[in-house]
């Protein structure tokens, strides 16, 4: 199976695969949101988790809230926490794809060490744009798991 998207991709993608997803500003592409909710893939974003938490006025949401009252962007340590908080409370089986996460180097061995502890791995990381952090790319290139656009198309 291959998304519709300008990208290389295994063919066997499945209902428990764990794809990160580097895009530009935009929303992720409508046939790969499609492509994940015909799949049973949770799809989720660090600024959706965020908005979550904000409207169930948790003390995480109350943060970040605070935080954009502020015009500042939400703390790095109460995102993490909010992405730790939706990391384990997910099924370990459950496939995912997770948008604009991880935004840094930093984030990027953290959210492997989450993986590690759970004996979890991921399946891919696709990148569609500019957009990304080129420390992050260069790291899931090395593991052997960015999957480059394709020029062709």
């Amino acid at each position: 199976m291959s998304f519709p998207t300008p990208f290389r991709c295994p063919a066997a993608f499945a209902a428990g695969v764990k794809l990160l997803y580097f895009g530009a500003a935009s929303p992720l592409p409508a046939g790969l949101a499609a492509e994940a909710r015909s799949l049973k893939i949770e799809h989720v974003s660090p600024e959706a988790l965020v908005h979550q938490e904000i409207c169930r006025r948790t003390p995480l949401g109350r943060q970040a809230l605070q935080a954009r009252q502020h015009g500042a962007a939400v703390p790095d340590q109460t995102l993490l926490a909010i992405l730790r908080k939706w990391f384990w409370a997910r099924k370990p089986d459950a496939g995912f794809l997770l948008e604009g996460f991880p935004a840094t180097l930093l984030h990027a061995r953290l959210f492997d060490e989450w993986l590690e502890a759970r004996e979890e791995a991921l399946t891919g990381c696709l990148w569609a744009g500019p957009a990304a952090n080129p420390a992050v790319l260069e790291h899931y290139r090395t593991l052997g798991l960015l999957l480059e656009p394709d020029p062709v198309r």
